[in-house]
């Protein structure tokens, strides 16, 4: 029989997340194979995937069939069915049942009710597996379910089909035949397919338990059967060649389900309720307007050169229909400023409109810096304008807010996005639903490199490591986890929302694309990712949080507040020559675009000394780009001769001593050699960057007889085709390059002229990550600005300056509660200073004081104001949070106690007396509080054998020598896996002024790897890497530096001043060795001894021992013989 009897009704794609194993690519490509013309494509309860359905299918010339299975509540009933979109209308209905099931239902279920009033236009399934009709028959109400399909049929008439499945789960067969008859409603046979082929049933299964967070294993789950497959015409002819007329109506259905969804052209909302003319004339008012005060702010001389421009750009843009999109655009941009919200100076190819920066939708004169509109907005190649919009961290919301309001809530959505199941992520859901101990899911799922930039896949994991394919050769848990791994990498897992993407509808957004609900947040998010969304013709608006915007405001704010200073940083010199000299030390961290060590070595050779500089190095330093370098700082220095290749180049080139960079300067080359139009100048650039052979050559072509026609010879011509060719595939758009340089100018200014304010904002944003808060540090104190720690009674919650120091956030500290360190900070204000432990015990909520709050402001030295002894003070915690508890009681019952003024302030209770922490001991519980090492380093305790065996620091490090032996404590181990698929390793270490890393190869990983622990200190014998841009440590061996104290001290002289020090000494040491210890106790402080005591010659006494002795109370000095 040929195939076109039988259709597949019931195709699930990924995007039923968590239930369909297959990608709708692998639905097309068993439609081919299987020579099938119509497929339909029904997921869970959403058109995720409606479009992208649609538009692939259509392009393989198979009928695309869009429906959606909905889950329905009936009575104490619940179940799904199918709907099947006839036409438009039908498609309409769907988006809107949909919509209102993310919507408006917290429990995902639609009432029956909604279907009787949105059915026009859709033919009904009854649900098959898991179908409301079928889940009364399982429930043994079969009178319901014959109740249901009447009423079902009454509503749809002759759209609805009875299922019929022959899938061995739950199929109902005769009880649905017997309701097919009574009421004369067709059946259908169907098959819900959730995978590609039988063989995969083990592995959806086990997605199944994913989606349910259970284990295959547990017996309170229902397990499908293998029949959920994308079975072929002939395998359900076959099952189904007693009932000819259910294969029949498969068919019947594809001819009456003959609507796809359509790509759409794009279409925005009227500006303020103008129509198109309206539109226009606003614009044209508004941009007028702005260019006049621009040129009056700006002291503009050439006036005629920016009119003629606007005009020129006003024409394209109101030619191409875009007068309403710079409207919109410029209006929330207005309304951000207004309310002082920071607004970044434009980004991406926009910065090139002089009719956005009059408008204020871009900071930048496009005149002043060169910079080309058509590279925005090209006639000759029509596309929609776009532009990304940075705004303050911290009040994009108001933003977005502002836009709701202004439009319609219903018609401003959020966009989509999908998290993928990946290659560790799978093996640890995997291993867990098989009830594979964690710890051994832990082991195999680290031997996975993890690199976000560049994912490796599960299948390249197990090819470049042979421990992972011994694991799975030994192990046939280990091997099934992996192989279920392998089939379901790659499928979606959930559903999230964009970072920064909105669409704004002209009409209600439920009128033209199905609506998500993230439960993160009360706005709409379109069921189509960014791609689909615009193809649907939605604008998408990019409103991106940039925390460098946050930065610059919160220093700008506490510049005004603590020096009275009210800084506009629009207004602040280019030029300043303090901070192109800052620049050119590479001293850059926390300067934007600028602070990675490679940025800061080019830095400290280039010695930017104008703006371009800096426009040019964010350009140039990308791969590729970043070959030009050392020619351009050649140039620069005048060590080289710049190449323009034709005099007529220099005026464009000279600003980048003859070096291309920008894709601007592709454009013109061929305007000015070959008199290309820019818009035809931008079809060049496209080309040159695709390097797509056919529109090359004929670009080529046109290039050179244009240069022929200017007195160029042939030859030249193409040489210079092809240099610019070259230079093109990786130009920057200078637009960006200039917009973002200008924030980097802006941070370097601020923290040339304002350091301890600018490192404080720039801490306080990063005040969740540790290791940023490291480099910070670091940093602070190469600069001279002392990072004060954590004190419960002068910190904030955020870091804050304090003279010219800056003090630590309490809301840095790890571990600890945001609301409580809150709460401390509301109290110091409102009552003033903490006075002792028992003050701050009775005047904070219990709460509060929980052992974790405690533990962790005590390990970070907040209380080292009221208690220097942090021993002391943790060993408190249990008496604190009673007297807080008791403290609240008292308060709160009212009652005179017969002792009430003796115990007033409960310092009676008497808190233990003990000895303070080792300083080690101190340096490791305040690394675990505060991420890195505030009051002291661990290499301080090596620091005489560190120079008795000429050991470097990182500082020491110099040109003249290759290999070292360089100390450190490891801070990070990051370990990765090369092309060739040998394991390397990064190992980030720091000393008492610095952080730097190290690389280790695969042999010397191999060697060490057991004892690369983050704490641990080390010695590394390194060879340096140097070339122009960077330097690297490459180890050649490494151990630990506690190996160096192991060897004994012969002889060790101690000086107490009283006789009690002495029991502490000797709970310092064993008696294992064969070391001598002598104590002489002085009388006052005084060399005069009153007597010396022998301890013992049989002690162990190293000089990590020693350390300790050192650090006992009443222990005056030490020598050592």
């Amino acid at each position: 029989m040929n195939s076109l009897s039988y259709i597949p009704l019931r195709a699930t794609s990924q995007y039923s997340l968590l239930e369909g194993a297959m990608q709708i690519e692998s639905i097309v490509e068993k439609a081919i194979n299987h020579n099938i013309p119509a497929v339909g494509l029904t997921d869970r309860n959403n058109l995720f995937g409606a479009l992208e359905f649609s538009e692939k299918l259509i392009d393989k010339g198979i009928q695309p069939i869009v429906g959606c299975n909905l889950s329905f509540y009936d009575q104490k009933n619940y179940g799904s069915m199918v709907c099947l979109a006839k036409n438009e209308q039908g498609y309409k209905n769907l988006i809107k049942l949909s919509s209102e099931l993310f919507l408006t239902n917290d429990d995902e279920k639609l009432s029956l009710n909604r279907l009787s009033e949105l059915n026009e236009g859709l033919i009904l399934l009854t649900g098959g597996y898991g179908g409301l009709i079928n889940n009364y028959l399982k429930s043994g109400l079969k009178k319901n379910a014959l109740e249901l399909t009447k009423k079902l049929s009454s509503i749809f008439q002759d759209r609805i089909y009875i299922e019929i499945q022959r899938m061995g789960k739950d199929d109902f067969e005769n009880d649905l035949l017997d309701i097919a008859n009574d009421i004369k409603v067709p059946v259908v046979a169907s098959n819900t397919i959730f995978f590609e082929s039988k063989d995969r049933f083990t592995s959806h299964d086990a997605l199944i338990a994913i989606k349910d967070s259970t284990t295959v294993n547990s017996s309170n789950r229902e397990i499908l059967t293998n029949e959920f497959y994308f079975k072929s015409p002939e395998e359900m002819i076959e099952l189904f060649s007693d009932m000819p007329e259910a294969i029949n109506n498969t068919l019947e259905i594809a001819y009456r389900t003959s609507f796809k969804v359509s790509r759409s052209e794009p279409r925005l909302p009227r500006f303020s309720g103008l129509d198109s003319e309206g539109e226009t004339n606003e614009l044209v008012n508004q941009a007028k307007e702005g260019l006049k005060k621009k040129i009056l702010e700006n002291k503009i001389i050439n006036e005629e050169m920016y009119w003629d421009r606007l005009n020129s750009e006003l024409d394209i843009i109101i030619s191409m229909n875009f007068p309403g999109y710079f409207l919109i655009v410029a209006d929330f941009i207005k309304w951000s400023k207004s309310k002082n919200i920071p607004v970044g100076p434009g980004r991406g190819s926009g910065a090139g409109s002089l009719v956005a920066w009059a408008l204020t939708i871009t900071d930048l004169d496009p005149i002043k810096f060169n910079l080309i509109f058509e590279r925005f907005l090209n006639p000759e190649r029509i596309s929609l304008p776009d532009f990304d919009i940075d705004f303050c961290q911290d009040r994009r919301e108001e933003v977005i807010e502002y836009v709701q309001e202004k439009y319609g809530k219903d018609s401003v959505a959020q966009i989509i996005t999908f998290g993928s199941l990946q290659s560790r992520a799978v093996l640890r859901d995997v291993g867990r639903v098989l009830g594979l101990p964690y710890g051994q899911v832990d082991r195999i799922c680290k031997l996975v490199p993890n690199n976000p930039a560049n994912p490796t896949t599960l299948n390249e994991a197990i090819e470049g490591d042979i421990r992972i394919r011994e694991e799975r050769d030994n192990d046939d848990d280990i091997a099934s986890m992996l192989k279920i791994g392998l089939e379901l990498e790659g499928l979606y897992r959930n559903a999230s929302t964009h970072a920064a993407g909105l669409v704004i509808g002209d009409v209600p957004l439920q009128n033209t694309v199905p609506l998500y609900r993230d439960p993160r947040s009360e706005m709409p998010v379109t069921q189509f990712n960014m791609k689909w969304v615009e193809a649907s013709g939605l604008v998408k608006f990019d409103f991106l949080g940039l925390k460098t915007l946050t930065v610059i405001d919160k220093a700008i704010n506490l510049i005004n507040q603590k020096k009275g200073i009210n800084l506009d940083i629009s207004q602040i010199p280019l030029d300043d020559k303090q901070t192109f000299d800052l620049l050119g030390t590479g001293n850059t961290i926390g300067i934007f675009q600028l602070e990675s060590s490679g940025m800061q070595d080019v830095l400290r050779n280039m010695k930017p000394d104008c703006f371009e500089d800096i426009i040019a190095l964010v350009a140039l330093y990308r791969p590729g780009p970043m070959d030009n370098i050392p020619k351009y700082i050649a140039c620069k220095k005048g060590d080289e001769k710049p190449d323009y290749m034709d005099s007529r180049l220099e005026k464009i080139l000279k600003e980048t001593y003859g070096v291309i960079i920008y894709q601007e300067q592709v454009m013109q080359t061929a305007q000015i050699l070959s008199n290309y139009t820019l818009g035809e100048a931008d079809i060049l650039r496209r080309a040159m960057g695709k390097k797509i052979k056919s529109e090359m050559d004929a670009q080529k072509e046109r290039f050179i007889s244009g240069a022929i026609n200017n007195d160029i010879e042939e030859k030249k011509a193409d040489y210079i085709f092809e240099q610019v060719a070259e230079f093109a595939g990786y130009g920057f758009n200078k637009s960006h390059a200039a917009a973002y340089a200008l924030i980097a100018y802006q941070t370097a200014y601020l923290k040339t002229h304002y350091s301890e304010y600018f490192m404080t904002a720039s801490m306080s944003l990063e005040k969740d990550n540790t290791d940023k808060l490291s480099v910070f540090f670091n940093d602070a104190k190469k600069m001279n600005i002392k990072i004060l720690p954590p004190d419960i009674n002068k910190s904030k919650m955020d870091f804050d300056v304090e003279g010219s120091d800056i003090r630590y956030g309490l809301g840095a500290i790890k571990n600890t509660s945001q609301k409580d360190m809150d709460e401390i900070n509301k109290e110091v204000s409102k009552n003033g200073n903490f006075l002792d432990l028992y003050d701050f015990s009775q005047r904070l909520d219990a709460s509060i004081l929980s052992k974790k709050n405690l533990e962790f402001l005590t390990y970070s030295g907040a209380f080292d104001s009221i208690e220097k002894n942090r021993n002391k003070v943790y060993q408190s915690i249990n008496i604190l949070s009673s007297i807080s508890n008791a403290a609240m009681e008292k308060n709160s019952n009212n009652q005179d106690y017969l002792f009430d003024d003796e115990f007033d302030n409960f310092s009676h209770i008497p808190l233990p007396e003990v000895d303070n922490w080792t300083t080690s001991e101190l340096l490791e519980k305040e690394f675990s509080a505060i991420g890195f090492y505030l009051t002291g380093h661990p290499l301080n305790e090596y620091s005489q054998i560190i120079k008795d065996r000429k050991i470097k620091h990182f500082n020491d490090l110099n040109n003249t020598e290759t290999k070292y032996k360089i100390a450190g404590t490891i801070s990070y181990v990051k370990e990765r896996k090369s092309q060739r698929g040998r394991n390397f390793a990064f190992v980030g270490l720091t000393d008492e002024n610095n952080q730097f890393e190290i690389t280790l190869f695969s042999d010397i990983l191999f060697k060490v790897r057991d004892f690369l622990i983050p704490g641990l200190s080390i010695v590394a014998e390194v060879e340096t890497q140097r070339n122009e841009n960077n330097l690297r440590l490459l180890a050649i061996d490494i151990f630990p530096l506690e190996e160096l104290m192991k060897k004994n001290i012969n002889t060790l002289k101690v000086y107490v001043n009283n006789p009690e020090t002495i029991l502490k000494i000797r709970d310092r040491v064993e008696e294992k060795g064969n070391s001598k210890i002598f104590v002489q106790i002085l009388m006052n402080g005084h060399d005069k001894y009153r007597t010396e005591l022998k301890l013992g010659n049989n002690f162990v006494v190293n000089p990590s021992i020693k350390a300790s002795i050192k650090e006992i109370e009443g222990v005056l000095k030490i020598e050592e013989f």
